[in-house]
């Protein structure tokens, strides 16, 4: 354990032998003098913070100060009353020296820091606590929201929105914190107050009876004792509530509190001369001293007149600035400043005037919301990192359209009717529900766009009913999944292996930059996501990347190699728990043909087939397909290990969304049901 952390364990457990033990005297004048010292060191630091969270262990701090305060109390309450009124050098000194050997006069004195420190600042800095806790936590939904918001329109990264996120959890732990911290310190001064009576009471008696003292005298010696113990523990206390009302009430800003105060405190120097005249007439027209007035209205003249001139000073150092700034906004201006207009955003999401309410939190819109966990769904799902979706108006587009946009380039579009809800039929039609036709554009069924009214009829009548946002929302979703290995390059490819390395360091490094560069898997990677197979389990993808990595150079057969290591995600993927997959297999001639149509060269193999050939597999394949389509299963093509690529490359320009799968991608007790075959006739 290191020394710090031990002298913190040492000082709780001298907190515990003060409350049980007797201390010698020359002991408990060495620990009044510690605790005078940490509460210089407490309000000092306190006063040079930028923010409250920079001395976010004051509560815990305070507590252990408090304890530590009562533990002395009772030390010297122990001294005081058990060793005849000899309780060290330190507390006689505060009671003859401080308030001049006067017992009442050091009484009143003690009174009156009890009154400032519990009256005023500290049910002073448990109000501001209290507020500043409820206040804290109610802003906690807008800050959260204003961070997503920032997300996603890229003013910020990942990494600034958690820290962000971070120091407001941080923030709303601080201030409920110090709201029942402060209550320590509100007990610590009835408890003072408690205290000195006791010894006041007691030392009385004790004087009289046991030492046979006269009343006076008794009086006297112990009051003295007992104002003295209080000014020692009192003088420290006071300047702890101070700190307390300071960090509580401190605001973030660029400077310490001595900065900040003389800075807007001295921010206007004609206001010295006001003060300065008021206080020049106060010594003439009144029978004040006027030499005590005349020096201090002279000392805020001369602070004023100061106080002007660095002012001036400071603007003509700005007007240089000025010409600076001048030259920027020409360098703006200048031809070489299109340079930073060529960013091209990953993904964009644009729309006409008519629909910003979607977007706009004033107005109920939840569209950044649905953004942050349609990112945050999608890295479950897939296993990547979608890039931030920059959301804009566009007045180009028509009122009510929407335009997505990957890399520059509209790949997607669809309207909205913010006042209409999108009907889906179950299949038979309901002659009652009536709308404005449309299709719905994640996957192009369909639809009717209908009102309000109509919605619970429709529900009745079996039709899938959605808002516009989740309409949006889903389309966004699709689209995303659709173009995700576009959105991969090597730069979030090595992010992904950064994130790998944190725990599997051995593997990463068997993997890359030898054999294979981070160009070489971000291909494989892509090849995966292209056709939407999660690349979410990266060990086992580096696992099979490691084994063949030397083998081969050929992105596409690492791949292949890549799928057949995930036959239990794709089992699961294509196949429900218990449920036959149901399958278009493709037939041993066609196989052969396509086969014998590959051609190897140094750069890779490729499919040379004959274009007659070519048209007649696609026409079988789709006819089938649809086939399988109406009868209700999701359409799947299944073929040997070895064409599997080859058949994937043949139908990918016709028939994106069917997947191609291989014998040795299906786990062994999946029941495979043939639907049909593919025979190229």
């Amino acid at each position: 354990m290191p020394l710090k952390d031990f002298s913190i364990l040492l000082s709780v457990i001298l907190i515990v032998i003060m409350l049980i033990i007797p201390l010698p005297t020359g002991m408990i004048d060495f620990l009044i003098i510690i605790n005078i010292s940490f509460a210089l060191i407490i309000i000092l630091v306190s006063m040079n913070t930028k923010e409250p969270l920079q001395f976010s262990i004051f509560p815990t701090l305070l507590l252990l100060v408090t304890l530590f305060r009562l533990g002395l109390n009772v030390s010297t309450t122990r001294a005081i009353l058990g060793n005849q009124g000899d309780a060290g050098n330190v507390i006689e000194t505060f009671g003859q020296f401080v308030v001049g050997g006067n017992a009442l006069v050091g009484f009143v004195v003690f009174i009156i820091l009890v009154v400032i420190q519990f009256v005023v600042i500290t049910k002073g800095a448990e109000r501001v606590s209290e507020v500043g806790a409820r206040f804290t936590l109610d802003a906690m939904p807008g800050k959260q929201m204003s961070i997503d918001a920032d997300l996603n329109a890229g003013m910020i990264s990942d990494t600034e929105a958690k820290e962000r996120r971070k120091k407001i959890e941080q923030e709303a732990d601080f201030y409920g914190s110090m709201d029942g911290a402060s209550k320590f310190v509100k007990g610590d001064a009835i408890a003072g107050i408690v205290i000195v009576i006791i010894n006041i009471i007691f030392g009385l008696v004790i004087g009289m009876v046991q030492e046979g003292l006269p009343l006076g005298e008794a009086a006297n010696k112990y009051t003295l004792l007992t104002v003295g113990d209080g000014l020692v523990s009192q003088i420290p206390a006071l300047l702890i509530s101070t700190a307390t009302g300071i960090v509580v009430t401190r605001a973030a800003s660029e400077g310490n509190l001595g900065h900040d105060i003389t800075k807007q405190l001295l921010a206007y120097p004609k206001m010295l001369y006001v003060a300065g005249g008021t206080i020049a007439a106060l010594g003439f027209f009144t029978p004040i001293e006027p030499m005590v007035t005349s020096t201090v209205a002279a000392a805020l003249g001369v602070g004023g007149f100061l106080l002007g001139r660095n002012d001036k000073n400071v603007m003509e150092l700005d007007e240089p600035e000025d010409e600076e700034s001048t030259g920027e906004e020409e360098d703006i201006k200048s031809p070489e400043s299109v340079v930073n207009l060529l960013q091209i955003d990953p993904i964009e999401f644009e729309f006409g005037y008519g629909l910003i309410p979607l977007a706009d939190a004033n107005q109920g819109g939840d569209l950044l919301d649905r953004v942050v966990m349609i990112r945050r769904q999608l890295a479950i799902e897939m296993g990547m990192i979608v890039p931030v979706i920059r959301i804009r108006d566009n007045i180009q587009l028509q009122p009510n359209d929407y335009s997505i946009k990957i890399k520059g380039n509209e790949v997607a579009k669809g309207e909205l009717l913010l006042d209409h809800f999108m009907a889906m039929s179950p299949g038979v039609d309901d002659e009652n529900i009536t709308g404005i036709e449309t299709v719905e554009p994640a996957f192009g069924l369909p639809a009717l766009w209908i009102s309000e009214e109509m919605k619970e009829q429709a529900e009745l009548s079996g039709y899938t009913v959605v808002d516009p946002p989740s309409v949006v929302s889903t389309h966004l979703t699709e689209v995303i999944k659709r173009h995700a290995h576009e959105l991969l390059g090597r730069q979030e490819t090595k992010q992904l292996i950064d994130h790998l390395n944190e725990t599997y360091p051995t593997l990463v490094e068997e993997v890359t930059p030898n054999p294979l560069s981070i160009g070489d898997i971000q291909k494989v990677l892509n090849n995966l996501l292209k056709e939407k197979i999660s690349i979410k389990n990266l060990p086992v993808i580096f696992e099979t990347l490691a084994d063949y990595g030397q083998m081969t150079k050929d992105t596409d057969l690492m791949t292949e190699y890549v799928r057949q290591a995930l036959a239990r995600q794709l089992s699961r993927q294509y196949a429900e728990d218990g449920e036959p997959l149901f399958v278009v297999t493709v037939s041993g001639a066609v196989e052969k043909m396509v086969a014998d149509a590959v051609q190897q060269t140094e750069h890779g193999a490729f499919l040379n087939l004959d274009p007659d050939h070519t048209q007649t597999i696609i026409e079988s394949m789709m006819t089938e397909v649809e086939r399988m389509q109406e009868s209700g299963h999701m359409p799947v093509l299944l073929c040997s290990p070895a064409v599997r690529m080859y058949i994937r490359h043949l139908i990918e320009r016709y028939m994106p969304q069917v997947p191609v799968l291989s014998y040795n991608e299906l786990e062994p007790h999946i029941e495979v049901q043939s639907v049909g075959v593919v025979n190229g006739r």
